[in-house]
């Protein structure tokens, strides 16, 4: 039943980010976390096009205000640490240059000594796809595809030569390389998306999914690597978005991660029965500041060890 056990960084508004990041990062690796990692949020619309993950009537919440970019709160993180995987949980593909991209995140795994997992997805923003994707959001699928691929021969040695649909590379030296092949985890709750992972991941990465959905769509992912022939094992990192409240919470209508720290371990646990890797726990959302951030961590954390987690 033992886990891996992730946890998110402090990239909201309400951390100071000159001391927080690093600190955090610091705190969790001693506590005994695995992993820690960032996700990514471009901008907030004052008057959107669409509800929050394109459904409609869905207001933004306020806490994406100010969200600081992912990848510097990675290296910040990585500057501190020795030892936690350092993982984007999820980078929206289709807003950074494809080779801008793999080179960032080599040059990270680089100066890290090899611990950097990179986690994609397609986002779902019409905003943030005006205001920065290299292509309409129409094609967002096509691209996440092609700037995995892009990774793969950045990372590859050298001399390095691609032509896509977005990107093209003449014969060309393109370093630093990452100390080992960088895994790379495909976000996806469904549809063709679960296809993506089989073809093109070495993991997945399914997003704020209770378990029975978890479920489900693992069973699918299983289904689909069978009928294409996949041997090689996929790797399950559930990002999971907590709701912590000191006090339990006694209503019928609570929901997963939602609730004390018990509560929390007990719906860790039922990920666990099910099988994952590890589960990426983000709990900063409601904390006020980096002090409770570091506590409530190291509360769960030692629950879930004294559960078996």
């Amino acid at each position: 039943m033992a886990i891996r056990l992730g946890l998110g960084l402090p990239q909201l508004r309400q951390y100071d980010l000159a001391k927080d990041v690093t600190d955090v990062a610091r705190t969790a690796e001693q506590i005994g976390y695995d992993s820690l990692w960032v996700y990514e949020r471009l901008l907030v619309p004052e008057s959107p096009t669409q509800g929050l993950y394109g459904i409609p009537g869905l207001p933004w919440p306020d806490w994406y205000r100010g969200m600081a970019h992912p990848l510097v709160t990675l290296t910040l993180a990585a500057a501190v640490t020795e030892r936690v995987r350092l993982g984007s949980g999820i980078l929206v593909a289709p807003l950074h240059g494809p080779i801008q991209l793999a080179k960032a995140l080599a040059s990270l795994d680089a100066a890290s000594g090899g611990r950097v997992v990179a986690g994609l997805g397609t986002g779902w923003s019409t905003d943030e796809f005006a205001a920065a994707s290299v292509r309409p959001i129409e094609e967002r699928g096509r691209v996440l595809d092609e700037v995995i691929d892009v990774c793969r021969a950045v990372w590859g040695p050298d001399p390095v030569s691609y032509e896509g649909r977005i990107t093209k590379i003449d014969a060309a030296v393109v370093g630093p390389k990452p100390v080992r092949p960088i895994p790379i985890l495909v976000a996806a709750g469904g549809g063709k998306a679960l296809t993506r992972v089989v073809d093109h991941g070495d993991g997945w990465i399914p997003v704020a999914m209770d378990v029975q959905g978890y479920a489900a769509a693992w069973q699918q992912i299983q289904d689909i690597a069978a009928q294409r022939g996949r041997t090689m094992p996929i790797e399950r990192v559930p990002r999971v978005n907590a709701v912590y409240s000191a006090k339990a919470y006694d209503g019928d209508d609570r929901q997963p991660f939602q609730g004390s720290a018990d509560q929390i371990v007990t719906d860790l646990a039922a990920y666990a029965e099910v099988g994952v890797d590890e589960v990426l726990l983000d709990l900063q959302t409601t904390l006020r500041d980096g002090q409770e951030l570091k506590d409530v961590a190291a509360e769960v954390y030692q629950k879930a060890q004294a559960a078996g987690i």
